[in-house]
């Protein structure tokens, strides 16, 4: 094999995650009352838009945990050696802009460095910007710069522009076999709003997407979109790796908080007595520690323990990739007791309704009360609690990275852009772009996930029913 497949702890809990969601959305759509919240969701055009977006950056992460290593060239057929960087298959996707460094910081689609070096020229030594390696370097000057990026903007316009008339056509067509009407009333009742499910929005969204996507592929090809960072290397690459991070904090530490919150603020709630002053007792202390203090003790502990065991890890990867593991366990364990007083408050609430006090007088046990009465009834509440969560998940580890208790400094990620980028403001002129790329992308999947967070709450909390 030319490759060997490595799979890392977060690749694994990433596509058991996966499997887990797929396993429940199955569940659920056999079933009219757990589909029928979600019917809501999906009309609701602001969700389903945000729901799109949430969607490029979930394939990105995905195809960004499929993990490998290449075959060194020239070993053996019988005794192959492969190469100890850990490539995936996004890298793969993205191809040259991987490789393509420069010697040092470079602006957005420009054709030279951005500081003056000395340049010699006939035998002359004179202080000016040098050309960069691969921006640009298929031009002869930079007179000819604005054209070729105007030409390779309007082709990728029209590229995507292209695709998404071809998918409409795909989708009206589709869509008018299935609820046997003629083209052309799909396409009227899809003008004017009467589809039952936002067309308009999901088509709009999708095709500013294919626009982008048009753009930054044609120009990627020629240029450094968002320039290159001090040791050359392309934001806009580091950008699309970071989005891998982001989403392993907010999805893995979910998993850390949910059981410990679930159980605990159930039980808190139901048994009340001495179980809820045991667990009040132990949240009420987690909270009176700073939150930071304790994450970068942990953190610190672990990294200890990496570089004490250095046989443990047999790449620079998979060192990197069990700190950024250990970070989602801490957070994790340090996240859970907002949701858990929630959840103690309504099981209060519950554990006293009549439905409830019949079940004990028929001795109905405990664990079928709180699994039948109890948790049916707030899982509105964890489900809400998830996705408005997820959103300070991701800025959290920006903050934590910020301040060097964050991922490892090897792993892309916003934080460490962040991180990496607040030194360089101070400079004359400045270098903002990787501060403002890492701002763009990582303010998208925020509003994105917040804008679905709000509808999915419209949908699932009954309070919010009810005022409608």
């Amino acid at each position: 094999m030319n490759i060997q497949p490595v799979i890392l702890w977060t690749d694994a809990l990433i596509f058991a995650l996966l499997v887990g969601v797929l396993v429940l959305a199955w569940g659920i759509s056999r079933h009219e009352h757990l589909r029928a919240p979600w019917g809501v969701v999906a009309r609701r055009p602001m969700a389903m838009g945000a729901a799109l977006v949430l969607s490029v950056f979930v394939v990105i992460g995905l195809l960004d945990s499929l993990h490998y290593r290449e075959k060194l060239a020239g070993s053996q057929a019988d005794k192959p050696h492969y190469s100890v960087e850990v490539l995936s298959a996004f890298d793969a996707l993205v191809g040259t802009l991987r490789t393509q460094h420069e010697k040092t910081y470079s602006a957005p689609l420009a054709m030279q460095l951005y500081a003056k070096e000395f340049v010699e020229h006939d035998g002359v030594t004179r202080r000016e910007y040098p050309r960069l390696q691969f921006g640009g370097a298929h031009l002869d000057d930079a007179a000819s710069r604005m054209p070729d990026i105007t030409r390779r903007s309007a082709v990728g316009l029209a590229q995507g522009l292209a695709l998404s008339l071809l998918l409409f056509g795909v989708l009206a067509g589709w869509q008018a076999h299935r609820t046997q009407v003629s083209l052309g009333e799909w396409l009227a009742r899809w003008g004017e709003g009467r589809l039952g499910w936002p067309g308009r929005t999901v088509v709009g969204v999708l095709t500013l997407l294919l626009l982008l996507a048009g753009v930054l592929v044609h120009l990627a090809t020629a240029y450094h979109v968002f320039g290159t960072d001090k040791v050359g290397q392309d934001v806009l690459y580091i950008s699309l790796k970071s989005i891998r991070t982001g989403l392993v904090i907010g999805t893995l530490t979910t998993l850390v908080t949910l059981p410990l919150a679930i159980s605990l603020g159930i039980a808190a709630g139901y048994f009340r007595g001495w179980v809820d002053d045991v667990i009040q007792y132990v949240y009420t202390v987690l909270n009176s520690i700073p939150g930071v203090l304790l994450i970068a003790a942990a953190v610190l502990i672990v990294q200890v323990y990496i570089e004490s065991n250095p046989d443990l890890f047999d790449n620079a990867a998979a060192r990197a990739d069990v700190r950024l593991l250990a970070l989602c366990l801490i957070m994790g364990m340090t996240s859970w007791t907002g949701l858990a007083r929630l959840l103690r408050g309504e099981a209060l609430k519950l554990s006293t309704l009549d439905y409830v006090d019949a079940a004990r007088a028929f001795g109905v046990s405990h664990t079928r009360i709180i699994s039948r009465h109890i948790f049916p009834n707030v899982f509105h509440l964890v489900l809400i609690a998830i996705v408005l969560d997820f959103s300070g998940l991701v800025l959290a580890e920006a903050v934590l990275s910020y301040v060097g208790v964050g991922v490892d400094p090897s792993m892309h990620s916003w934080g460490n852009m962040i991180n990496g980028a607040r030194l360089e403001l101070a400079r004359e002129p400045a270098v903002w772009w990787q501060l403002g790329a890492a701002f763009a992308f990582m303010f998208t999947l925020v509003l994105a996930a917040n804008l679905f967070a709000d509808g999915v709450r419209d949908a699932f909390d009954p309070r919010m029913g009810s005022r409608r």
